[in-house]
């Protein structure tokens, strides 16, 4: 699949082009698919799935969902309750910082995605998805450049996937303390760095990434959690 994609055909917003398609063939149950968390440091990959009613009412119904980057927070967390009561099925999966660093960034997107899928009430027709390809899933799948603003169902999918993972973070944050995850949600912010050469990696950091597999403790083999002091003790 090419990589290249002429951004002036992108539609104003998400819609069901797509989705109108495969229902005017009879295929009525389509899962649109998305992810969030495939660059930060810290913190696990997630993915959603949703089936939405086939019908244009529903684009009504939706109208103002789009790519989840593109929202506030209290935009997509608006959302996220809309999609859920609208929606016919939708179910988030998750993919562990422990199958990043052994499988990779991009099997680990594709497991949460699976997972997602695996989490829904009925099975899918056939599946839209934003760029990645799932090629170890039988169901027929459409994967599309920037999904996530020309599909309705990806964008959804966009939403939940994003909301799931940054509440994960936030009660993460209450774990390891001191490196600011509920703020940056694991990427690599200025502050986030300088938190790392102060307090060295956490458990839920991904040693397979850059710049945390440069750090001095994991070059040297040190047990970098030793840095890491709980709250009440001193």
């Amino acid at each position: 699949m090419s990589s290249r994609f002429d951004t002036s055909l992108l539609p104003p917003d998400p819609d069901l082009s797509f989705e109108s398609t495969l229902w005017e063939c009879g295929i009525l149950s389509i899962a649109g698919v998305d992810e969030a968390g495939r660059g930060p440091l810290a913190g696990p990959v997630s993915a959603a799935a949703v089936i939405l009613p086939p019908g244009v009412q529903i684009a009504t119904k939706l109208y103002g969902v789009r790519d989840s980057k593109q929202m506030r927070r209290e935009e997509r967390e608006y959302w996220e309750t809309v999609i859920k009561d609208h929606s016919c099925y939708c179910a988030v999966g998750f993919a562990s910082v422990e199958e990043i660093d052994q499988i990779g960034i991009v099997p680990a997107t594709r497991l949460a995605a699976q997972r997602a899928l695996d989490s829904l009430n009925a099975l899918p027709e056939h599946i839209l998805l934003d760029f990645i390809h799932l090629p170890e899933c039988s169901i027929p799948q459409t994967s599309l450049i920037k999904g996530d603003c020309r599909s309705l169902s990806i964008a959804s999918a966009s939403v939940l996937a994003k909301t799931a993972r940054d509440a994960c973070l936030r009660e993460l944050d209450q774990v390891y303390p001191g490196y600011g995850l509920a703020e940056h949600k694991g990427y690599g912010t200025p502050a986030h760095l300088r938190a790392l050469k102060e307090l060295g990696p956490c458990p839920i950091h991904r040693r397979s990434f850059h710049p945390v597999c440069d750090l001095p403790e994991l070059k040297s083999g040190l047990n970098a959690e030793s840095k890491i002091i709980p709250e009440g003790i001193s």
